[in-house]
């Protein structure tokens, strides 16, 4: 079940490989996640040490917060992942010019995981190649639902 989803990272890059890693979050985030306070579309991953950190991902604390908690809705968020895998994506993202995006956040077996992808940014004009697609396809559904109402 999807938590929250950066649509912008397909509109803005190529998506190449995808990822899935462990978020390390507190306990006022993930209440305000429940409630639905969380937003993605400016987040990005950096590596630090040899560790990935999600920045950018807006959790908003709910009024009910504790008081002794000081809750940050920027925070930066450590990612868990393999050593390997880590040591696979630096190389990518050193060597080739790739950069790291979040996708969306997820339940999965109770836990919050973040899908995270190795990405090249798209240029001007492939931007507009994609719009062009999306419009080509909303317009095809839309004369092919005409065309079957038509006729009934």
């Amino acid at each position: 079940m999807s938590i929250a989803e950066n649509r912008r990272a397909r509109y803005d890059y190529h998506i190449e490989e995808q990822f899935e890693a462990g978020v390390v979050l507190s306990g006022w985030e993930i209440k305000a996640i429940r409630a639905g306070q969380v937003q993605l579309t400016d987040g990005y991953v950096m590596i630090k040490d040899g560790e990935l950190f999600l920045i950018g991902c807006r959790i908003n604390a709910l009024r009910s917060a504790s008081t002794h908690v000081s809750p940050e809705a920027d925070r930066t968020k450590k990612l868990l992942m393999h050593k390997a895998e880590i040591k696979r994506l630096v190389g990518k993202v050193e060597q080739r010019g790739f950069t790291l995006v979040p996708l969306n956040l997820h339940y999965k077996g109770g836990r919050v995981k973040a899908d995270i992808a190795l990405a090249k940014g798209k240029a001007q004009h492939d931007k507009r190649e994609t719009e062009k697609k999306r419009d080509w396809e909303r317009e095809k559904g839309q004369l092919m639902r005409h065309k079957v109402s038509a006729k009934g």
